[in-house]
């Protein structure tokens, strides 16, 4: 039977190449990335089965990263593996199209089922995490406004310069030019009322945008 093509997405080094040596006996590991951006790159040209994915990482999250993946490859599968518990990320993260999400504490049997059952079509979430995902939906929490009034391009400018990036730089990451970016920030900005650069990146961290 082929093996499944897996794709790694983790900035901690080490603990990517242990997922490649705990998954190679079950998988074929592609290739192994450390930020989001790399992650888009290399998915579209490698074409793997299965991505998995932490949420937390550099110049573009997980969470956006898959957003974007997902609208061009609907085919691949996403399983997160994280140190975040918060179970309203984890909705989200199945929102985006996730078919998995599994703390890195987790046994190694269970990203391998996991894996399994994303190439059958089906969700495996953390039992942990699928209780806390139960309480929440029941108290139905309200939808964060602020949220949904920025883009997709506002989100990633945003958290580039949380991160530090100078304008110079988020261009260059993003291809445009440092008038682009700052239009961005301050069109983000205005439309959620923030007045200074703390508040957006408190906002980038209360809006998942910045992921611990």
């Amino acid at each position: 039977m082929k093996l499944a093509r897996v794709l790694i997405a983790d900035d901690h080094t080490l603990l990517a190449e242990a997922l490649r040596t705990l998954l190679q006996n079950h998988c074929e590991v592609v290739g192994i990335v450390g930020d989001g951006r790399a992650l888009l790159e290399a998915a579209h040209r490698l074409k793997p089965d299965v991505a998995v994915v932490d949420l937390a990482m550099p110049l573009l999250n997980g969470l956006d990263a898959t957003h974007q993946l997902k609208e061009k490859m609907p085919g691949l599968k996403v399983i997160f593996l994280t140190m975040n518990q918060d179970p309203d990320l984890a909705r989200r993260a199945m929102q985006a199209g996730a078919l998995g999400y599994l703390l890195k504490r987790s046994a190694a049997s269970e990203l391998i089922h996991a894996i399994r059952e994303a190439l059958k079509g089906r969700t495996y979430v953390t039992a942990e995490i699928s209780r806390g995902m139960q309480d929440t939906f029941i108290r139905r929490p309200r939808p964060r406004e602020n949220d949904r009034t920025i883009t997709q391009r506002q989100r990633e400018v945003i958290q580039l310069l949380s991160e530090g990036k100078t304008m110079k730089e988020a261009a260059h990451i993003l291809k445009v030019s440092r008038r682009t970016i700052a239009f961005h920030k301050y069109r983000a900005m205005e439309e959620l009322g923030i007045k200074n650069t703390a508040d957006l990146i408190q906002f980038a961290i209360n809006n998942h945008i910045l992921v611990s």
